[in-house]
C-alpha cells in the first residue's frame, strides 16, 4: 500500500482560501430561512384578501403557494453549497490531524530505533 504524503500545509491554505465562500454560504442559508418567514407573511396577506378568512386558511394558501415552494427549493440549494463546503472543510483540518498523527509516530519511531 502506497501511502499519500499528506500536505499540512495546502490543507491551512485550502481552508483560509474557502473562508469567505463558507462564510457567504452561511449568510446566504440564514438569509434564506429568515426571508422564508417574509415570503409565508405576504403570501397570508394575499390569501386574506382573497377570501380566506381564518389563519389556518391563509397559511395553507401560503404554505402552497408557488413563490414559497420557490423559495424552499432555492433555501435547499443554499443548504447545500453550506454543507459542501463546510465538509470540505472539516476534510482539511482532518488533513492536519493526520498529518499530525504520522508525525508523532515517525518521531516515536525514530526515538526507538536510537
Amino acid at each position: 500500500m502506497t501511502e499519500k504524503l499528506i500536505d499540512p500545509q495546502a490543507a491551512v491554505d485550502f481552508m483560509i482560501a474557502k473562508s469567505k465562500a463558507y462564510a457567504q454560504s452561511e449568510a446566504n442559508k440564514v438569509y434564506m430561512e429568515e426571508l422564508r418567514k417574509t415570503i409565508k407573511a405576504e403570501q397570508m396577506i394575499e390569501a386574506e384578501e382573497m377570501g380566506h378568512k381564518t389563519a389556518a386558511m391563509q397559511e395553507r394558501e401560503a404554505y402552497a403557494s408557488a413563490r414559497y415552494r420557490e423559495h424552499l427549493v432555492a433555501l435547499r440549494q443554499a443548504v447545500e453549497a453550506r454543507e459542501e463546503l463546510r465538509w470540505m472543510l472539516i476534510a482539511a483540518q482532518a488533513r492536519i490531524e493526520v498529518w499530525r498523527s504520522q508525525e508523532a509516530s515517525n518521531r516515536a519511531e525514530g526515538k526507538a530505533t536510537i
